[in-house]
């Protein structure tokens, strides 16, 4: 019963968890937010083509 009240005790790799939780969570921000900026330069990109096509047509 000693022995596992301190394997309950023990906090020894819990940071790295930790750590890697927040890294974890950092990354799916950051591929969301390049998910959409792609989008965004797709969707400006998409509009300029079409206004120098149409320009280029008259």
């Amino acid at each position: 019963m000693k022995n596992f009240v301190a394997f309950l005790k023990d906090q020894n790799g819990a940071t790295a968890i930790e750590y890697a939780l927040i890294v974890a969570l950092i990354s799916i921000a950051g591929i969301m937010a390049s998910q959409m900026a792609g989008n965004e330069l797709n969707t400006s990109f998409s509009n300029i083509s079409s206004t120098l096509t149409s320009a280029n047509s008259r």
